[in-house]
């Protein structure tokens, strides 16, 4: 680890520095645009400079340790796309406490999950967001969670909850600087979705972050002159690293929009100069299809990075058609963020033959899956990293994680990979039970054991169909002995039990018995391959 200073991809100052360096050189640069729902419904701009991000995350500072919150605290924070989410996680860096994000679409069970694990005294959200009540759900959350001492909401102040303006805006407590984040104390704890049943809590220190996203903007060339916007959560690692860490890195512009609207983006786009956006292949093609049914003067964006999902050559060249810009493509992990890309280097059409090379301070191998030795011939293996950003493992689980490195520090995956032919590696399956249903993994064995706990299910197997737009859906495949279900019996279940409404099922098949193997596991290839040819 201290090779890792030595070559500069660890550092001893953290993003608080990189805000107090811009805010210095401009302070009325704009830091943050974010389109968040106001109290009308509509969707109009907050901007903010450098200047006041900076005085916004002293005083949210100040009040998160009026309110108890001490080094090492997690804050849990499931707050949609604004500068409150921007601000909070800063000022949790300024207090040093954990900033632990929670994607909106998270519900009860995965919330009190993640607050119990962490112990987290305060939750930060909002009251309600696209329909949804927060403020309800935490409640129940924090009765069950007795760590959990506040619950600060945007539009709050109701049974036991504190409103976010009048709490943490108020005038704050002077603070000492010494309780400040070190660049080696945990920085965030992301929770990702598990194949072992529970989800895991994986641990950044502010320099892992920092090497993730200095390796990320040094091979694409960024500078502080670009404007970033992504179609994510802030609140997902993608968005966490590729919209608020490496802008405020560079001392450029963010650009947030708290949730995914073609039509609002594209908007944004034209209007706000985005220079470099980063998002999964299906935000890419909603922009795509909207940009040629609407074209805008999308002249400024020069770069579309995505990852999570093969790209056809079509989409390249309809990127570079329609957008006007270049695509890449990445591949990376909560655990590690972006570990490798293609580069401007490269011909535009590796994006669609490759995942790309490994970024600096990283390093890839492809292993045989049996042998553990290094696979050749291009053959498909196990595909491990190791380097500078790799996370320090999860949190309250180090079983979990020590299972998952070698001897010798490489992290297993759990995805497959092969040699692209041009020093870099092509993902070509996953090992782990996981659907990936767009930006978002969908834990089969969870969704399994939710199906399990229904009278009517004897047997169950939850696998992805293909799908144009998402990539993937999950459908269930189910053994009920003649049992009418229906997905709507299927979804109320599931909504009954709590779970997150990304997890459910879009799909029912029934089966008399599951294919399994001579030990018993269930084939699940088999079931793939049937609802690929019914596809």
């Amino acid at each position: 680890m201290n090779d890792y200073r030595l070559r500069g991809w660890w550092r001893d100052g953290t993003i608080l520095d990189d805000l107090r360096r811009a805010t210095a050189a401009t302070p009325d640069k704009t830091a943050v645009v974010c389109y968040q729902e106001d109290a009308d419904g509509g969707h109009g701009p907050v901007a903010l400079t450098y200047r006041e991000l900076t005085a916004k995350v002293e005083r949210i500072a100040g009040n998160l340790h009026r309110l108890g919150v001490r080094h090492g605290d997690v804050v849990t924070l499931q707050l949609p796309n604004t500068w409150q989410l921007v601000a909070t996680i800063l000022a949790c860096a300024r207090i040093g406490a954990v900033a632990g994000p929670v994607v909106p679409i998270m519900r009860r069970r995965e919330v009190e999950f993640a607050t119990r694990l962490t112990a987290s005294p305060v939750y930060v959200g909002a009251a309600t967001f696209r329909g949804f009540d927060y403020a309800a759900m935490s409640a129940r959350v924090a009765e069950t969670v007795p760590t959990l001492r506040h619950r600060v909401l945007l539009g709050g102040g109701a049974d036991g909850s504190l409103d976010f303006e009048a709490e943490l805006l108020a005038p704050e407590s002077s603070l000492d600087g010494s309780v400040e984040a070190g660049p080696d104390d945990v920085a965030q704890v992301m929770f990702t979705s598990g194949t072992t049943g529970e989800p895991k809590g994986v641990v950044h220190s502010h320099n892992t972050l920092y090497s993730m996203n200095r390796a990320q903007a040094d091979v694409l060339h960024l500078s502080g002159d670009e404007v970033t916007a992504m179609g994510s959560p802030t609140t997902h690692q993608a968005g966490y690293t590729w919209n608020l860490v490496m802008p405020l890195l560079l001392g450029a512009t963010s650009v947030h929009v708290d949730h995914w609207d073609a039509a609002l983006m594209q908007e944004i786009l034209e209007k706000r100069r985005v220079t470099f956006f980063m998002g999964a292949p299906t935000f890419l093609s909603d922009l795509i299809a909207r940009q040629a049914d609407a074209p805008r003067d999308l002249s400024a964006l020069h770069t579309f990075a995505t990852g999570s999902a093969p790209i056809p050559p079509l989409l390249v060249e309809r990127c570079r058609d329609v957008l006007g810009c270049r695509l890449y493509a990445l591949w990376g992990m909560t655990e590690n963020g972006c570990v490798t890309i293609t580069r401007p280097e490269d011909p535009a059409m590796r994006a669609a033959e490759s995942d790309g090379t490994a970024v600096p301070g990283m390093e890839v191998r492809v292993v045989d899956r049996d042998t553990g030795t290094p696979a050749t011939g291009g053959r498909p293996g196990l595909l491990q990293v190791r380097g500078s950003a790799q996370c320090l493992g999860y949190y309250r689980r180090p079983q979990v994680y020590a299972a998952c490195v070698t001897p010798d520090g490489w992290f297993d995956t759990g995805d497959l990979a092969r040699d692209d032919g041009h020093g870099g590696i092509r993902i070509t399956g996953r090992v782990k039970d996981l659907i990936m249903r767009g930006a978002e993994n969908i834990p089969a064995i969870e969704v399994e054991a939710a199906l399990l706990r229904h009278e009517a299910v004897r047997d169950v197997a939850v696998v992805g169909y293909p799908d144009d737009r998402l990539g993937e859906r999950a459908c269930a495949v189910l053994v009920t002995g003649g049992v009418p279900l229906t997905l709507a019996d299927v979804r109320h279940h599931l909504d009954g039990l709590g779970m997150v409404k990304h997890y459910w099922p879009e799909r029912l098949e029934f089966l008399p018995e599951l294919p399994r193997t001579p030990s018993g596991k269930i084939q699940k290839f088999v079931l793939r391959e049937r609802l690929r040819a019914g596809a």
